[in-house]
């Protein structure tokens, strides 16, 4: 009980300034804006829309912001940022961070995951996403995403309809077949 208790006091001491709170007043803003595309906890039903839960908080406030400048486009998302505040942006990404990624219901094929895996290995993909596509900081969480939603950004960053990266995704996926990124979306989908 001891540690247990020190181990929180620890997560509590590293947790950002205001984290708690900003968390609290992302899941306001979540239910009023978000819900109706990515579920009330982050967790999106329609594989069109991205899973948001367990994503990294600056990854979410980067993309918001992307958004509302116009560095990222999207019919939908784009509007819904341009009202956002700095600090609004920053508590959605509290929020989304803090709950828990569940399953897409996907079911991978089988042969394509252990081509896929070739595929993220030979671009190198584990050294930005870490290991299992994990995600840290700035690059996202790409394990159990929506099998559409990862072939679609891929798709988007090879064919530079999304140019937001500064040219990282697009150089390694420029050269790779779309069968690739067909293979390496399952792979990634797979993942938990």
């Amino acid at each position: 009980m001891k540690h247990t208790f020190a181990a929180l006091l620890t997560v509590v001491a590293l947790a950002p300034a205001g984290a708690w709170a900003g968390a609290e007043e992302g899941k306001a803003i979540a239910a009023a804006v978000c819900a109706a595309c990515h579920g009330a906890d982050g967790n999106s039903v329609a594989p069109i829309f991205p899973n948001l839960a367990g994503q990294t908080q600056r990854y979410i406030y980067l993309q918001l912001k992307d958004y509302k400048e116009g560095r990222r486009q999207n019919e939908l998302m784009s509007p819904q940022a341009t009202n956002l505040t700095k600090q609004q942006m920053n508590d959605l990404g509290y929020w989304f961070a803090s709950q828990k990624a569940k399953s897409t219901g996907f079911k991978a094929d089988s042969a394509k995951v252990v081509e896929g895996k070739k595929v993220a290995d030979n671009a190198l993909c584990p050294m930005c996403h870490l290991g299992g596509f994990s995600g840290q900081n700035e690059v996202p969480r790409v394990a159990g995403q929506h099998y559409d939603y990862i072939l679609k950004q891929l798709m988007d960053f090879k064919y530079k309809r999304r140019t937001n990266d500064a040219g990282n995704m697009q150089s390694v996926v420029r050269t790779l077949f779309d069968e690739d990124l067909e293979r390496l979306a399952q792979y990634a989908a797979n993942l938990d």
